[in-house]
């Protein structure tokens, strides 16, 4: 598995087990089983640092939850080892994502812009909400932030190559 980090994406992260043989729970970022499903080794990013590739056994749904069991944790106690860590897998293991749709990993550090030209900050966080995601755009010079819906009305074009997003604001949205 190739570590460069240009070509992981984090897909999820392990919020603790499920049940007594080892099995992990994971809240997916993209609420998308397929992806795992098909994959053979992730790799494990731990919250104090460091990484580790783990042969993935079995990713599934079940009563709500996303279910992974991985090789050699077949107990609670080794399960519970990986609780808060981050599930990584390599951009060929995902498949491309469609027209106007981008993975999270590619819209973090982009640069904001409205569509008169006035320069927001970058892309920090992208938070889940019920209706839609919210970009935390900052920028770090008058560290002011904004709070940018990802919705059509919003998002003018977004230009991964170039590392921009352009955004029509709502009225009153930069004025909070």
């Amino acid at each position: 598995m190739d570590g460069s980090s240009d070509n992981l994406i984090a897909v999820g992260r392990i919020s603790g087990t499920h049940g007594i043989r080892g099995q992990l729970r994971l809240h997916s970022y993209s609420g998308n089983l397929e992806s795992l499903q098909a994959a053979k080794n992730v790799l494990i990013r731990f919250p104090a640092g460091g990484t580790r590739q783990i042969q993935l056994k079995k990713a599934a749904y079940h009563s709500g939850k996303f279910l992974l069991t991985l090789e050699g944790f077949d107990t609670i106690e080794k399960a519970q080892e990986l609780a808060g860590a981050e599930l990584l897998l390599q951009r060929e293991q995902l498949p491309p994502p469609d027209a106007d749709e981008y993975y999270w990993h590619d819209l973090l550090g982009l640069s904001v812009v409205t569509n008169e030209g006035q320069a927001l900050g970058i892309i920090k966080d992208i938070l889940e909400t019920g209706a839609n995601d919210v970009y935390l755009v900052r920028d770090d010079a008058t560290k002011r932030e904004y709070l940018i819906p990802a919705i059509a009305s919003v998002i003018s074009s977004v230009n991964i190559h170039t590392g921009t997003m352009t955004i029509t604001p709502l009225e009153g949205l930069l004025d909070l």
